[in-house]
């Protein structure tokens, strides 16, 4: 460890030893002699000190607080009672706190400094529900590489992503922050995000520790409503939730985050069982962090009586880290005395922390994380470029009546509240990036050109109130001004595009919505200037799948959803407005029809009745249809690509194999993603999903072209796990689809019989 200067006599002794112990350690001893070394010297409060972590409570680079919660931490944090913060970030403030640390604590250990770097740092991607729609798994990893390389050159190296949770309800804000709805798929992208941000090497200066969250079931919050309860099977954990949090855990994820909410009965935070299939089952190494306050939140859950309660049910629990509870710091060395937890638990835990300090170089040179950032803005940062090939490749064009893409030498219309907005296409999550840095659509199409004018109208007001991070967005709803003027350039243009969808700042955490419509006056926005123009283009930006009336639906030309796409949105979406690429995403979530179908998801279960039948007595509804407005796996692209029917092989080795052709009918390249699909028609072990996605493919394909492929079949592709958590290949029937999306393909069915 480095140590700049000797303080007070009083800690000279310690100092000097601990300094001895480390170096002697440094490059000849494994990193858990290196942590028994240090644990040994630690008092108890020492310990807790390293299970404390705090936001960021004071300007690091200013005067030592004088007073109020600020001075208290302070204090904590040269007692050696913080191990790690959140939210301090920037060089100078990060070397200025990590300074009192190391060099005015009595062992000097080291902080780790942690954030939400959730879709990039300045230089935002689009944000994770629309990566995942890219289904591009090497882009996606790529992703989480720049952000940390951003993100570690001002200080960080925690990071608290990738969220893993599966979500089938789009009314919750978080689904925006996971990879969708499908098991297979968020495991593949968990997998991708935690490698991306760990990198080889998680010692290496550019690279910080992934936190895969959260742990488990957040995505099934009741209603859709956030921090709301959660009741699933366990044959749903095992199946549904469980394999993205696997998928980590293999991936080599350094730290997990618990879930705010309860699991059978019992808030996760403090779930002994759940915690052990992490610890025990699945032989997790890392640091198991609180989520915000979750601790203590235990009281108002109605589980724990006090504070001093949750604390011994959270640590008993072995939860490793405290994040602003204050639950640890107050209680836990008085609940170890007492008996009540164990010290070995405390010893666990520290153990953990102080490995992952190691891991992450912070032992051996505290301030190694905080290099030159470089000045640049994020639109010409070394990420940009890789930031709109993302957005590029993300964007799902859901319909398209050959307006797209528009004929060079038009007059364009771009009409509504997206079209020159700055600051919503960045998403919720962007705690490091400043606003209104993003590049509007308006922008993009200007630096594109390609077209004989662009005219730009609002169209009424949106938001008649500031919004950032923990307010709600208030939405104009009765103010038509600039509604007149929208549809005067409509009716002036050869095409319009309306840049419609909601704020960023309208999903995320704490962002739940009863409608999936369009807020405001949006929806009145179309329909006034469909009145007076036939060529319309929906750009939709949002968060979560959005539901567009039949009328609109069946009117406008072509609809291009372009999530929240991130700094380089602009140009990216200009670009596949222009035609200079042909749009390539996919669905990695159902959107439905109505809210009142909601959870809808393509791997449902059947039925005992699933119909359809004559009479009522199916399952269905009475006013609408059971299928979605756009199924999983969905998107269109500027070409025709056609799919021989799937064909199943045996190789020369035995091994089961499934083939198909594709080909590209049409005039464009494109990058189509080529899906394949799995139904296990009967199981013992619990009835498994009409389809289920086992495997895919992003590939270019030429105009003209026909390409072969072939996906060879393994055994845990067909295999079931039951509730307790066991594994199973069974006999039976299985039918496979090679297909465009979840919906569509010929089968390949066989009666496979266990040799």
């Amino acid at each position: 460890m480095i140590i700049d200067k000797v303080f007070s006599m009083k800690y000279i002794y310690t100092t000097l030893t601990m300094l001895c112990v480390l170096t002697a350690n440094a490059q000849r001893k494994p990193i858990e002699s290196r942590v028994d070394s240090v644990l040994t010297l630690m008092s108890l409060e020492e310990k807790v000190g390293q299970m404390n972590q705090y936001n960021g409570f004071w300007n690091a680079t200013g005067p030592a607080p004088a007073g109020g919660d600020a001075a208290t931490k302070y204090q904590h944090l040269r007692n050696g009672w913080v191990g790690s913060v959140l939210n301090v970030q920037g060089v100078e403030e990060v070397r200025a706190m990590q300074r009192v640390a190391v060099e005015e604590t009595r062992l000097g250990i080291p902080l780790i400094f942690a954030c939400d770097v959730i879709h990039g740092y300045k230089t935002l991607s689009p944000i994770p529900l629309a990566e995942a729609a890219s289904w591009n798994l090497d882009a996606i990893e790529k992703s989480a590489r720049n952000a940390a390389e951003e993100a570690t050159a001002h200080g960080l190296n925690w990071t608290f992503a990738p969220m893993v949770d599966i979500s089938r309800d789009p009314r919750w804000g978080r689904m925006m922050e996971g990879a969708g709805e499908d098991t297979y798929l968020g495991a593949r992208v968990a997998s991708a995000r935690v490698q991306g941000f760990q990198g080889s090497d998680l010692s290496a200066p550019n690279t910080m520790a992934a936190c895969a969250k959260h742990f488990a079931g957040y995505g099934f919050v009741e209603a859709g409503r956030d921090y709301n309860t959660v009741d699933v099977s366990a044959y749903t954990l095992q199946n549904v939730i469980f394999p993205p949090f696997q998928a980590a855990v293999e991936a080599g994820a350094a730290t997990f985050m618990n879930a705010f909410n309860t699991m059978n009965g019992i808030p996760a935070t403090g779930n002994q069982a759940l915690i052990e299939t992490l610890k025990e089952t699945w032989g997790f190494q890392g640091v198991l962090v609180s989520d915000w306050g979750s601790i203590s939140e235990m009281q108002a859950h109605g589980f724990s009586r006090n504070l001093s309660e949750a604390t011994a049910q959270a640590a008993n629990a072995r939860c490793d880290i405290d994040m602003e509870s204050l639950a640890y710091v107050y209680h836990l060395a008085d609940l170890v005395r007492k008996g009540v937890v164990a010290q070995a638990r405390v010893d666990d835990a520290v153990r953990r922390v102080l490995r992952l300090k190691f891991q992450l170089g912070l032992m051996d040179d505290p301030y190694k994380y905080c290099q030159n950032p470089g000045e640049w803005t994020p639109s010409s940062s070394p990420w940009a470029e890789d930031a709109q090939n993302l957005a590029e490749e993300s964007a799902v064009l859901l319909k398209n009546k050959g307006i797209l893409p528009i004929v060079k030498g038009q007059r364009i219309a771009l009409i509504g509240p997206m079209a020159a907005e700055k600051n919503s296409p960045l998403g919720n999550w962007r705690v490091s990036s400043e606003d209104h840095t993003a590049i509007s659509l308006q922008e993009g199409l200007r630096s594109v050109k390609g077209f004989k004018s662009l005219d730009v109208a609002a169209g009424p007001v949106f938001l008649t109130g500031a919004i950032n991070f923990p307010t709600e967005a208030s939405i104009n709803t009765s103010d038509t001004a600039g509604l007149f003027q929208a549809v005067r350039s409509a009716s002036a243009a050869d095409v319009a595009i309306l840049a419609v969808g909601e704020h960023g700042f309208q999903s995320g955490e704490g962002r739940s919505r009863l409608s999936l419509h369009l807020p405001g006056l949006q929806e009145l926005l179309i329909r006034e200037v469909l009145k007076v123009q036939p060529h319309v283009v929906l750009v939709v930006y949002a968060g979560r799948p959005f539901i567009l009336p039949e009328d609109i639906q069946a009117q406008v030309e072509g609809i291009l959803f372009a999530w929240q796409p991130g700094t380089m949105g602009g140009p990216a979406i200009a670009n596949l407005l222009m035609g200079r690429r042909s749009p390539s995403g996919r669905l990695p979530v159902t959107f439905p029809r109505s809210e009142a179908q909601i959870p809808l998801y393509y791997g449902a279960y059947n039925t005992g009745r699933p119909g359809p039948i004559s009479e009522v007595f199916w399952s269905h509804y009475g006013d609408g249809p059971n299928t979605p407005q756009y199924p999983f796996g969905y998107g269109l692209t500027y070409s025709t690509v056609s799919y021989s029917k799937t064909e199943l092989v045996t190789l020369e080795d035995g091994t089961l194999a499934l083939n198909a052709t594709v080909s590209n009918t049409g005039k464009v390249e494109v990058d189509e993603v080529v899906q394949v699909y799995m139904r296990d028609h009967h199981s013992a072990y619990g009835v498994r999903p009409l389809k289920q996605l086992i495997d895919f493919r992003r590939i270019a394909i030429k105009a003209g072209e026909t390409k072969s492929f072939t996906f060879i079949l393994e055994m845990d592709q067909l295999s079931v796990t039951d509730a307790q958590g066991e594994k199973h290949v069974e006999p039976g029937i299985f039918s496979f689809w090679i297909a465009p999306n979840s919906v569509e393909g010929v089968p390949a069915t066989m009666d496979w019989k266990i040799e």
